[in-house]
C-alpha cells in the first residue's frame, strides 16, 4: 500500500474515533455534601421558638418530588414520630430553602416532607437520649425512608454526625408551651436585617458605606470571635416590627442588595 494511502487511512480512523467520542454522554459529577469547617456543637445555641406566620413558598396542599406527591399537613399539633434522621451541610450552605431562608449549616434547622413551614420541635437521638430543639424550615429529605434531614450543627449536636444517620424520635412545639420550658426569664425580641458577615473589615465597611449613600440609618458592624479570627457582621436595626425591617429589605434590593435576611435576637429583659 502506498504512504499517501496509508495517512489517509489512519487520518480516516482518527476522524471517526473523534466522532465517536463528541457524542458520548458526559458524566456530570455533583459535589459531595460536607460539614464545612470543625465546629464546637455544644456552644451552638438551640433554635427558641416563636410565633411565626406559615411561610408563602413553603405550604402548598402537595408537591410532587421524582415523581412523588408529597402533601402538606395543615397543622403540627400533636406530631410525634420516630424514624431515621440524616444531615446536610456545605453542598446546601446560602441555597434558599423550602420556606424562603438560606440555609444555615451552622444553626439548629432541620427538613421535613408534610410539617408546616416552619414548625418547630423537638428532636431525641433514641440512641444516646440527647436533644435538640430545632426548626424545620426546608423539605426533605426524599432519600429512602428517612424521616427528617438535620443541619450540619443539628447532626453534630445530637451525636449522628459522624455515622450518619441516627435514629430519632420527633415532636413537634407549640412555641407558648416549649418557652416554658426554655427558660423562666422574661425576653424581648430584636428584629435586624442581615446585609453580610466578612473576615475582612474593609469589605464590611464597604458594604457599610454603600447602604448608608442610599439613606438607610441604623447601618452597624458588630465584631465577634470565631475560629481564632474575626467576623463582621453587616446589620441595620434593631425594629420594634417585622414588617419595617421587611420595608427596607424591599428599598435595598431595588437598590440591588438582595442578598439580606432577618435576624430576630431573644434578650433578657432586665427587672
Amino acid at each position: 500500500m502506498k504512504p499517501k494511502l496509508i495517512w489517509l487511512l489512519i487520518l480516516s480512523i482518527v476522524a471517526i474515533l473523534l466522532s465517536i467520542n463528541a457524542c458520548a454522554p458526559t458524566r456530570v459529577l455533583e459535589p459531595r455534601d460536607g460539614p464545612g469547617k470543625p465546629i464546637n456543637a455544644n456552644t451552638i445555641r438551640d433554635a427558641i421558638p416563636k410565633p411565626e406566620p406559615r411561610s408563602a413558598y413553603g405550604n402548598p396542599k402537595s408537591y410532587v418530588v421524582f415523581g412523588k406527591r408529597y402533601y402538606v399537613m395543615d397543622s403540627s399539633e400533636n406530631y410525634v414520630e420516630r424514624g431515621i434522621a440524616s444531615w446536610y451541610g456545605s453542598k446546601f450552605h446560602g441555597r434558599r430553602t423550602s420556606s424562603g431562608e438560606p440555609f444555615n449549616m451552622y444553626e439548629i434547622t432541620a427538613a421535613h416532607k408534610s410539617l408546616p413551614l416552619p414548625t418547630y420541635v423537638e428532636i431525641t437521638n433514641l440512641n444516646n437520649g440527647k436533644k435538640i430543639v430545632a426548626k424545620v424550615n426546608d423539605r426533605g429529605p426524599f432519600h429512602g425512608k428517612r424521616l427528617i434531614d438535620l443541619s450540619y450543627a443539628a447532626a453534630a449536636k445530637l451525636g449522628i454526625f459522624s455515622k450518619g444517620t441516627g435514629y430519632v424520635e420527633v415532636r413537634a412545639l407549640s412555641p407558648e408551651k416549649s418557652l416554658k420550658h426554655t427558660s423562666h426569664q422574661t425576653y424581648e425580641e430584636q428584629v435586624y436585617i442581615q446585609l453580610g458577615a466578612f473576615e475582612n473589615k474593609e469589605n464590611a465597611q464597604r458594604l457599610q458605606q454603600k447602604v448608608m449613600s442610599l439613606g438607610v440609618k441604623n447601618t452597624r458592624i458588630y465584631t465577634s470571635h470565631q475560629n481564632g479570627g474575626h467576623l463582621y457582621r453587616v446589620r441595620i436595626g434593631p425594629f420594634p416590627e417585622p414588617e419595617k425591617a421587611l420595608s427596607i429589605m424591599s428599598q435595598l434590593a431595588a437598590a440591588g442588595i438582595g442578598d439580606t435576611h432577618t435576624i430576630t435576637e431573644r434578650r433578657p429583659v432586665k427587672s
